[in-house]
């Protein structure tokens, strides 16, 4: 019985061994190389994926072609000849125009390519995506990301994926480089409705944030402790332990654009509409958000917000 089991386990061991191998092999595309797509490139490098990187500003992936990565003039480009090809830009238009586009990756990935899309985007985006790519004989999954730039750098994102089951669990292991809270949502634009959750929290909390930050500061309060006190508690959360002591040193620049921060909000509202759902938090969140835009801070952190309140 004992050796039975051992050989079962040594089998399973081998096995496994294979998989990895096979999955070690795969060649890598990321197109979208800012504040988060450049960390997680980094840690597929240092885990030695051959990864080939595309960005509209060149001089934002010199330092990962410095670190191995090889470099592609246009999105086609990079997604030749690759077997994952990850994507990560600004707006549902950049996304639109990097797949669907006549010079888009779908024109050059070959078949049996899996892309992921790892921008926060629109639900019906997606879904348009993966019957493109279906016709192509490619998969295609939507795999927005939470945790800013502080996850990808510690490799710690949560991902949210819609698409296909079987894909995702052909490509887990790698998404499980970057990410550490990786859930499988369900169909095709499931993991974009689920993000849409996320920022809905994420909208309506930062302005409690804030609220809290600029009342301690008018009380007198020396606001480090305050902090110390509240971030522990039942009022807690990601933004209050990560943003608030950005706010606190004045510290807006970005893990996350305020510009891509509105865009995300609008999408939630739309589709809010869609289904014939008010969201009033939300729609007073974008308004605050957009006074700020209008005043220069479309390239600075989500953190901004407390600008509304101190200036």
């Amino acid at each position: 019985m004992r050796y039975s089991k051992f050989v079962h386990d040594d089998v399973l061991r081998r096995e496994s061994g294979r998989v990895d191998e096979m999955i070690h092999t795969k060649k890598i595309a990321f197109i979208g190389t800012g504040v988060m797509g450049a960390s997680i490139v980094k840690h597929l490098l240092k885990a030695d994926y051959e990864v080939t990187v595309y960005s509209r500003t060149k001089s934002k992936a010199e330092g990962l072609m410095e670190l191995g990565a090889k470099w592609a003039e246009t999105p086609k480009e990079a997604a030749n000849d690759q077997d994952i090809i990850f994507t990560m830009v600004g707006f549902p238009t950049d996304v639109e125009e990097v797949y669907l586009s006549e010079n888009g990756l779908l024109e050059s990935a070959k078949e049996g390519a899996i892309v992921v899309d790892m921008t926060t985007s629109e639900p019906t985006l997606a879904k348009k995506i993966y019957e493109a790519a279906k016709q192509k004989g490619i998969s295609s999954i939507d795999a927005p990301v939470s945790g800013g730039d502080i996850g990808a750098q510690n490799g710690t994102l949560s991902i949210m994926v819609g698409g296909d089951r079987s894909v995702f669990e052909e490509i887990l292991p790698i998404l499980q480089i970057f990410g550490e809270n990786i859930v499988y949502q369900g169909d095709a634009g499931a993991g974009q409705h689920t993000k849409m959750c996320n920022q809905l929290l994420i909208a309506t909390n930062m302005i409690g944030v804030c609220e809290s930050i600029a009342y301690a500061f008018k009380a007198g309060l020396d606001i480090e402790k305050v902090l110390q006190s509240i971030s522990a508690g039942a009022a807690g959360s990601w933004s209050l332990s990560n943003l608030g002591p950005r706010m606190i040193k004045g510290d807006l620049e970005p893990g996350f654009y305020l510009k891509h921060f509105i865009k995300d909000m609008k999408i939630a509202i739309d589709e809010a509409e869609r289904m014939n759902l008010d969201l009033p938090g939300v729609k007073l969140s974008k308004e605050l958000y957009n006074t700020l835009l209008e005043k220069g801070y479309g390239d600075k952190g989500t953190q901004s917000l407390i600008k509304y309140y101190m200036d």
